[in-house]
């Protein structure tokens, strides 16, 4: 697979993970987090840094707006709901194994 195709390819893979999430409301970013060390602001947080890369000025605040497919506020008010405390045991046990987003962890 040439770059240009195996770029696009990537970027239809990115579209699709986020269209699933902006669908999947139901699942908490705790859950994510907990089950698979990253959750939609650590894709936002990855989408700001390669921005910033390619020398582009991408807010964090509008790099969520592209992930969540709503503001954060919005998000928050409307389907975050309060993490328990033993989801937040999970995530503290986790946490070696979380994302690693250079410059933002």
């Amino acid at each position: 697979m040439d770059d240009k195709t195996r770029t696009e390819v990537e970027a239809a893979a990115f579209r699709g993970l986020v269209k699933h999430l902006q669908e999947r409301k139901d699942v908490q970013n705790i859950d994510l987090m907990n089950l698979a060390g990253f959750c939609r602001n650590c894709l936002s947080k990855w989408y700001m840094a390669e921005a910033e890369v390619k020398g582009e000025a991408v807010s964090y605040d509008e790099a969520r707006e592209v992930v969540y497919g709503m503001t954060y506020d919005e998000w928050k008010s409307n389907h975050q709901g309060k993490a328990t405390e033993e989801q937040m045991k999970i995530f503290e046990e986790t946490k070696p194994l979380h994302a690693k987003i250079s410059g933002h962890n």
